[in-house]
């Protein structure tokens, strides 16, 4: 890795101001009096992003110089957040760049206030893939990203009489000014059609795909910079399009329609993310969108080990590529099919490349997560590649029945293909098979993994499973979102933890320090205040900032259990309502997060949280007491001012249902203090962090499971806990439905009569540990104590720690210091 003195030459306000007037007057071809703030923030972006493709000239330079082993990250979703600030963070010019606009007359937070966030992916997997971004490049790792350029993102949430309604994600209405578009880098994709065998000139059999579709995948390149390094490596997204976008000889006879047909149907490919698939046409869609952007990155690869003096033959020893979850594992059998049936390798040797080119990350341990697609589907779609998958499966089950004679059971549950009932592709099965390395995210989700949906790939293969913890980079969720809290840092420890974040230890003998623990809290108080004006802007609520922020921003499922923090507030709510003299600190609850549009109960639960909030927020005997906010479209900008703002994390999933969790790493890292189970990273959290300074509480996943295994029953939680019983009847009654009592019935029938995910049975330990969180917050001495000692002790949850674990333990790469 570079040292921390090699920081990029200095810029200086004058050459901001100068190359910003040309962008401004040259690049868009505005008069400075006439120009909008969007075409301000262009110009701004159009500056920047030059000297980013100048360190991109010079990374692929020192890389191919030195011949370097790259990383592919392949990720159906990428969550940058916005691209200006952080840019000129990792370049180090944000006070040159203040400068030079102050003297201008204009202010760089208005500007940077007008850039859309890409919104290139759903949640966590997402962010995660956008984190490892940056710290490939901020510890010199030569990489290319490889993803989809959906032309509408994740969706933009309104709440609306406390429902989530979605809004199409608009991202690119105004241009994109970070992406270079690359038309001489296009691949062609094809698919349908069927097969036909032939013997070559030497008197081998092959196998020729004759396709009846074909599409064209353009490259377009995001420079992705690293932190006070000279690196600079690519994020690059495809885009579908026509082979032939115009039919002219269509148009001349009249057929409008068809002259464009092709045009249409082609960009469809990528013109949304995450196609509704419930209907198959949006399964085909689905399967189309990772088929392509798989084909698009492999073919670039070969092309780029080419021209690097490589052929097909040496593929794995000079690239190292990374499977996001099963999304990309279609990658496998293409690979195959570019090797066997384009360059003309042999089976055995093309797939020894293949297992050696590749590694799988897998991200979920719900069963019903894990991607198949049905044989039909699959064959009508790629032909082709069902014929080599059949063939993987035939030469891998026969290695399964060598190593476990006479066990059919374990030969059927091993298999690529599922013939339980209609048949079905096994993603994950087939990125298993192809790949050399398979990965956990926590070391929870790891051994879970090896005990549940792959302990037989785990049983015939323990030498390929490892661990390799998430982590979230500090530059963008503290620097970036929290520049209090990283100058009162950088004040007392210097500023080197941005790049060694176990440096934070050196905060531990400040704990106990008056004067540090009083900073700290001003810090804290300042970011709630910001918040506080946020949500009023966007809710018209107004909080106080005095109160305890008590934080919940996540994707909205039954197994994260938003539903439970909701019958605390009730709780809360009823005893307030009994005894208004009951000692209960003021509490300010916040939740964000979307639910998938076609999730009943996700969305019920929206509404749920709205309806509790509806009554609080208005009853003047709580009202001062309590306040719950559902703060609308959580995305990554928002998050950036929740996470340094809140006091308290709510990491409340079921034991043993959540894969890591990088959330829960970005509040520790800005001081909350977490309420949780153990799950996923939480327990490594706990364990860094003290158990201590961690409210634990509920079931763990060997509870769980034995739990179920008994016969849980989670009406007699119900009825043997009066305080549980009368919030269950409260939400029953339809006081929270202005009248109407059938409108929370499906929640309250669910957690009756089946509860999957365990609330009832975790209600009463949650309510014990929110008293301990009241008890501490009293004493704010201890409460700042503990919340120091969170943030000093989160060193291991940095991505650069992550990056390098897959470099020793995954890739075998070194950093190619520039």
């Amino acid at each position: 890795m570079s040292s921390f003195s090699k920081i990029p030459a200095k810029t200086t306000a004058d050459e901001i101001k100068q190359a910003f007037r040309e962008n401004l007057n040259s690049g868009l071809g505005r008069l400075e009096r006439f120009a909008t703030k969007n075409d301000l923030y262009l110009a701004l972006a159009l500056t920047v992003r030059d000297r980013l493709f100048e360190r991109i000239v010079e990374t692929m330079d020192t890389y191919g110089g030195v011949n370097a082993r790259r990383v592919a990250y392949l990720s159906a979703e990428y969550l940058p957040g916005r691209h200006l600030e952080n840019n000129l963070l990792n370049l180090g010019i944000t006070d040159v760049t203040q400068e030079a606009l102050r003297e201008l007359g204009y202010d760089l937070d208005e500007i940077a206030a007008q850039e859309e966030e890409p919104g290139l992916g759903n949640g966590g997997l997402g962010r995660l893939a956008s984190c490892f971004m940056d710290s490939l490049a901020s510890i010199e790792v030569p990489a290319l990203g490889y993803g989809i350029r959906y032309e509408f993102g994740i969706f933009d949430q309104v709440i609306r009489d406390g429902w989530q309604e979605e809004i199409t994600d608009k991202w690119l209405r105004f241009g994109n000014p970070w992406e270079i578009a690359r038309p001489d880098i296009a691949y062609s994709v094809k698919s349908g059609g069927r097969t036909e065998t032939f013997t070559d000139e030497q008197g081998n059999f092959r196998v020729r795909w004759i396709p009846d579709t074909e599409v064209r995948g353009t490259a377009y390149d995001t420079p992705i910079a690293g932190y006070r390094v000279n690196t600079c490596d690519v994020l690059r997204l495809w885009r579908a399009e026509a082979v032939e976008s115009f039919d002219f000889a269509a148009f001349n006879h009249g057929d409008y329609y068809r002259a464009v047909q092709d045009k249409v149907v082609s960009e469809n490919i990528t013109k949304v993310l995450y196609p509704n698939d419930d209907v198959e046409v949006g399964k085909e869609l689905r399967l189309k969108q990772q088929f392509f952007f798989a084909s698009c990155s492999l073919q670039d690869m070969l092309k780029i080990h080419a021209l690097l003096g490589g052929t097909p033959a040496t593929l794995h020893e000079k690239w190292a590529v990374q499977l996001n979850d099963t999304h990309p594992a279609v990658a496998v059998a293409e690979l195959m099919r570019l090797l066997v049936d384009e360059h003309g390798l042999g089976w055995e040797e093309a797939w020894e490349i293949t297992r050696n080119t590749f590694a799988y990350t897998n991200h979920t341990l719900l069963p019903e997560a894990l991607e198949k697609w049905t044989v039909g589907l699959f064959g009508k779609l790629l032909p082709r590649h069902l014929e080599i998958v059949y063939e993987i499966n035939q030469r891998f089950l026969d290695e399964v029945r060598a190593a476990v004679p006479g066990d059919g059971a374990r030969v059927a549950r091993l298999s690529l293909i599922d013939e339980s009932g209609p048949r079905y592709v096994r993603m994950a099965h087939l990125a298993c098979a192809g790949s050399h390395m398979i990965n956990g995210v926590a070391q929870l989700h790891s051994e879970l993994l090896k005990q549940t949906v792959l302990r037989d790939f785990a049983e015939l293969w323990p030498e390929k499973f490892c661990n390799v913890t998430n982590g979230v980079t500090p530059r963008r969720f503290v620097a970036l979102s929290n520049p209090g809290l990283t100058r009162l840092i950088t004040s007392r420890i210097g500023d080197r933890w941005l790049q060694d974040l176990n440096r934070l230890r050196k905060l531990e003998p400040l704990a106990d320090d008056n004067e540090f623990q009083k900073q700290w809290r001003e810090v804290k108080l300042a970011n709630k205040g910001r918040l506080a004006a946020l949500i009023a802007e966007r809710t018209g609520i107004k909080v106080a900032p005095e109160s305890l922020f008590d934080v919940q921003v996540k994707r909205i499922h039954e197994y994260k259990r938003q539903h439970l923090a909701a019958l605390h507030i009730i709780t809360l709510y009823l005893r307030l309502r009994r005894d208004p003299q009951a000692d209960v600190p003021a509490r300010t609850f916040i939740f964000g997060g979307k639910a998938a549009p076609g999730y009943f109960m996700a969305k019920r639960i929206i509404k749920l949280i709205n309806s509790i909030g509806e009554i609080v927020n208005t009853d003047s005997a709580v009202r001062d007491r309590l306040k719950v906010v559902y703060f609308p479209d959580f995305n990554v900008t928002n998050a950036q001012f929740i996470y340094a703002a809140a006091n308290l994390s709510e990491q409340i999933s079921t034991a043993g249902k959540e894969a890591s969790g990088t959330g829960n790493m970005k509040f520790a890292l800005n001081g909350a203090l977490t309420i949780g189970t153990l799950d996923g990273a939480n327990v490594e959290i706990r364990e860094e962090v003290g158990a201590e300074n961690f409210f634990l509480f509920g079931l763990t996943a060997d509870e769980i499971e034995e739990a179920k295994r008994r016969g849980y029953r989670p009406r007699d939680y119900y009825e043997q806990n009066s305080t549980l019983r009368e919030v269950i009847d409260f939400i029953a009654s339809g006081a929270l439905g202005r009248g109407d009592a059938e409108l929370f019935r499906p929640i309250v029938e669910n957690l009756l009569d089946k509860d999957p995910f365990l609330l009832l049975a975790d209600y009463q330990p949650y309510i014990d540990a929110q008293e301990q969180v009241s008890t501490l917050w009293r004493d704010q001495r201890a409460w700042t104590r503990r919340s120091i000692l969170n943030t000093a002790r989160m060193g291991k949850f940095s991505s650069d720690r992550s990056i390098r674990d897959y470099c020793a333990r995954v890739w075998n790469i070194q950093p190619t210091e520039q």
